[in-house]
């Protein structure tokens, strides 16, 4: 027998997608080092419309064939209105994109929902540093960096659960991941290239 592979496939579809999107996750961290986003305003702006736009193709997924079968509660994790609502406070109005996500189906959706909900666990750190260093609030301008009203830590978990219990195989998994490493890819070229978003 292949122990390798025999462990393989009874991991979880959680414990794949943290363990195979780890270097992706680190490199999201050097590059919203790299790109200062609480350096200015200005700079925040900036982030906040990666956000917003990310967000977009993040909502276009929910209505994929199968997703709120597996997510039931897709209705509290949309963020592309907060983000919004945060540019407005900075005075700025999105122009516009092509939306990316238009062909994406499960179970390669799943993985880039994945990636929004890791995004919204990990933005307490986020918060915090708007708050300390830009005087913003979830009342104004950081409305999408906020927890939800009943915290990040236990929206997470159902999440997590609902990707355990998908009873997705081996190479549906396999699709899923890829589709969370797409979703990396796409906000990773975001922040590369946050100056020319508009």
């Amino acid at each position: 027998m292949n122990t390798s592979v025999n462990i393989q496939n009874t991991q979880s579809l959680s414990y794949r997608l943290k363990h195979e999107t780890a270097s992706e996750h680190e490199r999201m961290h050097q590059l919203m080092a790299k790109a200062d986003v609480f350096s200015s305003q200005e700079q925040y702006g900036k982030f906040t419309l990666s956000q917003y736009y990310f967000q977009k193709e993040i909502e276009n997924l929910f209505d994929k064939e199968g997703i709120a079968e597996l997510i039931p509660d897709l209705g509290i994790r949309g963020r592309s209105d907060k983000a919004l609502q945060d540019l407005s406070d900075l005075n700025i109005q999105p122009q516009g994109q092509s939306l990316q996500t238009e062909h994406i189906k499960l179970p390669e959706a799943l993985g880039w929902i994945y990636v929004s909900e890791g995004s919204t666990l990990g933005a307490a750190f986020l918060f915090k540093e708007a708050q300390k260093k830009l005087g913003l609030s979830e009342s104004y301008a950081a409305r999408n960096l906020a927890a939800y009203p009943e915290g990040r830590a236990k929206v997470w978990k159902r999440f997590v659960e609902a990707l355990d219990d998908s009873g997705f195989d081996p190479k549906l998994q396999n699709r899923v991941v890829q589709g969370a490493l797409d979703a990396f890819e796409y906000f990773g070229q975001a922040l590369i290239q946050l100056k020319e978003l508009k």
